[in-house]
Formats: structure tokens, sequence, C-alpha cells
């Protein structure tokens, strides 16, 4: 029992040092980040004073902030939606038997394997009009065809949505082909039996199975979709005026450009607050289901 009890003391003393040093970068920087949205602090006007919850009323004047909040909104929702409908397909089609399905497996993979950075410039430039690799492949549809994307809200947003579902896509789809191999072929052919058609397999059989990974993925995926800032970086910085900016990229712009960190901390612990939300939201979800 002596021996179980110094065992467990020296295996916490071997740990303690990086207990410490990790607890110290993540509990110190959220304490400090609270404490300083109760106070005005610019460094460009050398101001650094308690204004209590001032900052987090002017959350709600500021229109910039407003936009960003509803483009993220709309953001993670849409790019959700998108990610389980196409994700599962994208999964069915995977799972299939056929020649060269490893194959194709692999290379699926390469837009996930990209850096977003890369991706949105590269993007930058694919949705350009004049020579844009996207209006090139519709003129050779509709000739006349002119449509500069990124310089009109609408547009703008469903190219930064689209970008984002394009690279992450592949690696939700193959995450939910994972839980697709657990599945038994016995229930397949027992339904096969019972005269199900595949639509009715599908929709008694695999969908109720992967529900819940589909659930549990879609925790992660919700997370980097609220904190996600460089496919708007890269791509339209923000623009047109403030349009596609999400709220990571709104922050960083008040922390790193105007210089507010008071300001900028606020919305961080908003951030944080809607993150820790939408977190215990999906958890309950999974574990209901």
């Amino acid at each position: 029992m002596k021996k179980n009890k110094s065992m467990l003391l020296i295996a916490w003393l071997l740990v303690l040092p990086a207990l410490v040093i990790r607890g110290f970068t993540i509990i110190y920087p959220i304490f400090a980040t609270f404490k300083i949205s109760f106070y005005k602090v610019s460094l460009l006007r050398g101001i650094n004073e308690f204004v209590g919850l001032q900052n987090y009323l002017d959350v709600f004047k500021d229109p910039k902030v407003l936009t960003a909040i509803q483009f993220t909104f709309i953001f993670v929702v849409v790019s959700m939606l998108l990610h389980i409908i196409f994700g599962v397909i994208l999964a069915l089609i995977l799972n299939m038997d056929f020649k060269g399905r490893r194959f194709l497996r692999t290379i699926v993979l390469i837009p996930w394997a990209m850096p977003m950075v890369v991706i949105g410039m590269a993007a930058k430039w694919g949705f350009n009009n004049d020579y844009g690799l996207v209006n090139d492949f519709i003129r050779r549809f509709f000739a006349n065809f002119e449509l500069s994307w990124l310089i009109h809200t609408n547009t703008a947003r469903f190219a930064v949505i689209a970008m984002d579902v394009w690279k992450d896509l592949p690696f939700f789809a193959i995450l939910v082909l994972a839980g697709l191999q657990f599945i038994p072929n016995e229930l397949y052919e027992a339904a096969r039996v019972d005269g199900a058609t595949k639509v009715q397999a599908f929709l008694k059989i695999t969908l109720p199975l992967i529900m819940k990974n589909i659930l549990i993925l879609s925790i992660p995926f919700t997370m980097w979709r609220l904190a996600s800032f460089d496919i708007v970086y890269a791509m339209t910085s923000g623009g047109p005026g403030s349009d596609t900016e999400l709220i990571a990229y709104r922050i960083t712009t008040e922390v790193f450009t105007n210089l507010n960190l008071g300001y900028g901390a606020t919305l961080a612990v908003l951030l944080f607050i809607a993150m820790l939300i939408f977190s215990s939201l999906n958890l309950y979800v999974a574990n209901k289901k």
C-alpha cells in the first residue's frame, strides 16, 4: 500500500512541472482577459482606466461588431449544415465497394491538408471576375457571365462559406466513414430480405447508427467555425466594408490594428461564452441521443 502511494506521489511530481506550465499558459490568460475586459485600455491614446461593464454595453452599439456577430452566426450554421449533409453523402460514396476506393479516400483529404491561408489566397484569385477559375468555368456555359464575387456582400459571404466547406468537408466525411465501418452488413441483409429499399435502409439503419457520431463531430467543428479567422484574413480582409468579418477577425482587428485592448478583450470574453454555450448544448444533445 505504501509502495503504491509512493509511486503515485512520484508520478504526480513528474507531471507537476508540465501541469504548472500548462495551467499558467491557459488559466492565467483567461483570467487576465476577463480582467482587462472591464478596463478601457488604448495603447495609442495611453488610456488604462476601469470602466466596469461599459465595454460590454458598447458592443451592442457598434455596427461593425453587430455585423461580425451576424455573419459569424450565418457562417457557423450554414457551414455546419453543409458539412453534415455533404459529409454524409461523401462518406456513403467512399464506403461503396468499387475499384480505386483506397486511392480516392487518400486524395480526397488533400484540401484538408492544405493550410487555410493558402486556400484563402488562392480563392481570392479564383473568384476574380477577369481571370478567376470560377468565372472561367461558368463562361464555358454562359459566355457573357460577369460577376465580381468578392466586392458584393452576398456573393462574398457565399464564397467564404464555400471555401470553408471545401477545405474541411473531406475530413468530416472521413470521420463519418469511420462510423459507417462499424455497422454490421447483417443489418442491411436482413433489411433487404424484408423488402426494404436502399433509401429505407439508410433512414432506418445507417442514419440512426451514425447520428451520435455526427453530433459528437459537430462539437469541435462548430468550435473551429466560431474561432475561424484565417479564411477571412487571407481571402477578403473582412470586405466589402466589414460584411465578411467574423468575430475572431474583429477581435484581432481591435487588438492588433486599433490597439484597443480592453474592447478586444471584451469581444474575446463574449466569444468564449458563446463557445461554452455551443459546446455544452452539443454535448447535452449528444448525450441525450
